[in-house]
């Protein structure tokens, strides 16, 4: 089981540390521990250190730069640029570079990613029922470049254009596992396409980092056409999430967040279906390991702010994926805890450390998982 630490101050000392200042170097402290109450830019580093038996050692970081498009108006929502790279001793790598850019006033708002993977996963099949013993190990390589443009139509409501492609690669040194047996499999050596779609948004939240009221409605649709060897897939994937949150006291909020995706079109590739599975959705499960052409999950998120630098949250959800028609009996549960560090209380910025706990199959432990990053997962 892959184990992931983290190089950072330890939660429970964040007070102490901050008490001496003088054991710091200055960029360190305004890094973590700054209490600037002014609108000017930040800057923050996660490194990751982590070990697995298919990668080696894996050494890396990320660093999120967040600023103001207009530091007069209240109003204008945090931007940010997100930087990601990890290598192991394997030469595996994942590298991620993205922005969510805000513009005065909030009247246009722009995201875009540029990604690069080469790095194994476990590949357990399609449908609800997967089941651990088939896990197959299969090599990606996968590049991908996306990008969102909406222009404020009204009060709250967005309208925009979704572009982007990936390109997929993936190979299988298991010959006898389930992605080379399985019949009703599609699109195993991966492929190339192009997307573009409109975009529909409507958000009333008060903040988009820490975010204690409001609704954030969230729908697109991606239409897909292969390219070269792949130039016979055409095909969408429907996106619909919506979130709201109730400020319940100063220290408590309480949000709601359902999901559902559909791909549509008569193929199925399978590394196309949404799959169950995320630090932000359905935490403790293995993302992948249920996967099939539609996807309903939702969650709710008890919020506690023990002060201006500690949190503490307990969330819960279900979900399930589906070829057809869902069922009632089929979702999965989710259950599970977490903490959180502010380290930019103007922005309400924090690193996140989540424990996410799901079902317990026949025959196989009960399926968990730990997640550190930044920002809350909705």
């Amino acid at each position: 089981m892959k184990k992931t630490f983290t190089v950072l101050l330890l939660l429970a000392a964040c007070q102490a540390v901050q008490a001496q200042r003088r054991i710091l170097p200055k960029f360190l402290y305004d890094m973590y521990f700054s209490k600037d109450s002014t609108k000017k830019a930040s800057f923050v580093l996660l490194p990751v250190l982590s070990t697995a038996p298919e990668t080696g050692l894996e050494i890396g970081g990320s660093a999120l730069y967040s600023f103001y498009t207009d530091t007069v108006s209240r109003n204008t929502r945090v931007s940010n640029i997100f930087a990601y790279g990890t290598i192991t001793t394997k030469g595996q790598s994942r590298l991620n570079l993205s922005t969510n850019y805000w513009a005065p006033q909030n009247k246009y708002h722009y995201t875009a990613s540029v990604g690069y993977i080469n790095f194994p996963f476990d590949f357990y099949g399609v449908g609800n029922n997967t089941r651990k013993a088939d896990a197959d190990r299969l090599g990606q390589k996968r590049v991908r470049v996306t990008a969102t443009a909406e222009k404020k139509l009204g009060d709250n409501v967005y309208i925009g254009l979704v572009g982007g492609g990936y390109d997929y690669r993936f190979n299988d040194q298991q010959t006898d596992g389930i992605f080379a047996t399985d019949p009703t499999i599609q699109g195993r050596h991966g492929g190339t396409f192009l997307y573009a779609g409109p975009s529909l948004v409507f958000d009333s939240r008060n903040n988009n980092t820490y975010t204690t009221k409001g609704i954030h409605i969230t729908s697109y649709l991606n239409l897909m056409k292969g390219l070269y060897s792949n130039n016979s897939y055409s095909g969408g994937l429907f996106n619909f999430e919506y979130a709201q949150y109730f400020k319940l006291s100063n220290k408590f909020v309480l949000a709601f967040n359902v999901q559902e995706q559909s791909l549509t079109g008569s193929q199925s590739p399978f590394y196309l279906l949404p799959a169950l599975g995320s630090d932000e959705m359905m935490r403790g499960y293995y993302n992948g390991r249920f996967r099939d052409r539609n996807l309903l999950a939702g969650q709710t998120e008890l919020r506690y702010r023990l002060g201006d630098r500690i949190g503490i949250v307990g969330f819960l959800g279900t979900g399930q994926v589906f070829d057809k028609s869902f069922s009632l009996s089929e979702f999965k549960p989710n259950y599970g805890g977490g903490l959180r560090y502010f380290f930019d209380t103007e922005k309400g910025l924090s690193i996140r450390v989540d424990y996410g706990v799901g079902e317990k199959r026949p025959g196989e432990s009960r399926q968990s998982g730990v997640y550190i990053g930044l920002g809350e997962a909705f």
